[in-house]
């Protein structure tokens, strides 16, 4: 893996500081954080909040809909479910709002520490909720808290590490190492889908929904905690600590960012919005209009997507050598006129069978790789070095609450009221959004 730094090979050695002075020997110049380790520890917090939200959201097909909602019928207990699924990403700006304040009073390794840990009670203790059978409301209560916990702690996670790889990253390679994290994505959801494919093909029903959905939120608590300390091992050194104060990578309050910076965290929230609709289309919608309308086998289904997702992870590190030659913001630009032309197939191929069915999902899997792989901060340099910690962070969640966090809901109330081609309109009108904001990205000469 190349070094990040163009300045000799260490991350920051013989770099301004943020007041303009070199640092010297003898000081924290002469050591370095190894862009490798940098690059592990995003990939493995991504991975782990990733496994974390997979779970939830292929639980709100398979499971929620009869274990919480059984007074109604299959289609409306699955939206009853996508509306709690919704609930994280609500939470999620309101996270980011509270840890920075966290981190301002107690640091960022405290900050960090709590809000790996709600996110893993707040998985895990989904595993141990009662079902609507035994305490009735109070069981879809407990479950809606926990999943606001989910949101709460993610937005609580962000640890600055994405933005430390692009600061420091040579121009010539800012896509390859934007891509890294999203790795994350299609990490998380082969080992969601995996495990709940392996529990459907091995369990009754019966068992399955008695106790075998809970076995993989007790594993995502598990990963959690190693994604912590390997998390912890890097923010909480030194070098790590000086680096992010060299760049200014500190926590602003969001009013003063928002008064500052609005333009950009909204231009920078729609950028990639073509991405992040397209994104629980091909992972959490498919699933459920497979379980309502298709005979198909699920745990076959979800081997698919775990195969789809693989095409994911190839076609994010194919979007870092694309977007190291033509550019963040063209690879973004194409890749939503390719996501607008695939929406126009959506009921075509959803309604042709199975072979349809496959090419939507590994098509779909495929574009989404191309274009998350780069979605990630899409715009971020625009904001300065002050505002970049808190900008980044705050830009995320607004994309995934726009984008993504009502995806599954939208997309089966539309196609089981109104058909299909609503989805098309649906996935058509976030690629619209994404050109259009990418065009005024352009044209206030904002930098790329």
């Amino acid at each position: 893996m190349p070094n990040i730094s163009s300045h000799n090979g260490a991350l920051y050695a013989n770099q301004p500081s943020a007041n303009g002075s070199t640092p010297k020997r003898g000081d924290h110049a002469d050591t370095s954080v190894d862009p490798g380790e940098i690059a592990i520890g995003v990939i493995i917090g991504r991975t782990s909040e990733y496994f974390d939200f997979f779970v939830y959201a292929i639980a709100s097909v398979l499971v929620f809909p009869s274990v919480f909602f059984p007074f109604e019928d299959r289609l409306e207990g699955t939206l009853y479910a996508f509306v709690i699924f919704s609930f994280a990403f609500l939470a999620r700006p309101i996270g980011t709002m509270i840890f920075m304040a966290v981190q301002q009073h107690l640091g960022r390794e405290a900050k960090l520490t709590i809000a790996l840990v709600l996110l893993g009670f707040s998985t895990a203790g989904i595993a141990f909720l009662p079902t609507y059978a035994s305490i009735g409301v109070t069981a879809i209560v407990m479950l809606s808290v926990l999943r606001i916990g989910q949101g709460i702690a993610l937005g609580g996670s962000w640890d600055g590490l994405p933005s430390l790889l692009a600061l420091n990253a040579p121009e010539d390679k800012r896509g390859w190492y934007a891509m890294l994290g999203q790795l994350g994505a299609p990490t998380g959801f082969i080992l969601a889908a995996s495990m709940f494919a392996y529990m459907l093909s091995n369990l009754s029903p019966e068992d399955f929904l008695e106790w075998g959905w809970r076995y993989p939120f007790y594993v995502a608590f598990a990963i959690n905690v190693v994604a912590l300390f390997a998390r912890l091992r890097l923010v909480a050194t030194d070098e790590y600590t000086h680096l992010l104060e060299e760049r200014e990578l500190q926590p602003v309050g969001i009013i003063e960012l928002l008064s500052t910076q609005g333009r950009n965290v909204l231009i920078g929230a729609l950028a990639a919005l073509a991405s992040y609709a397209l994104f629980h289309l091909v992972t959490v919608f498919p699933l459920s209009w497979i379980t309502l309308y298709s005979g198909r086998s699920l745990s076959d289904f979800l081997y698919l997507q775990v195969a789809g997702a693989f095409l994911m992870a190839i076609s994010v590190v194919v979007s870092g050598l694309i977007a190291d030659k033509i550019g963040r913001r063209n690879t973004l630009g194409t890749l939503a006129i390719l996501i607008a032309a695939l929406s126009a197939f959506i009921p075509t191929l959803m309604k042709a069978g199975e072979s349809g069915e496959n090419i939507f999902l590994l098509f779909g899997f495929i574009l989404l790789g191309l274009s998350y792989g780069q979605a990630a901060g899409a715009v971020t340099a625009n904001f300065p070095a002050k505002y970049r910690y808190t900008g980044a962070a705050l830009t995320s969640d607004l994309s995934w609450l726009v984008g993504a966090g009502f995806a599954p809901l939208i997309a089966l109330g539309l196609s089981a009221n109104f058909g299909l081609a609503y989805v098309s309109l649906y996935l058509l009108s976030g690629a619209a959004c994404s050109l259009a904001a990418l065009h005024l990205n352009r044209a206030l000469e904002i930098k790329n």
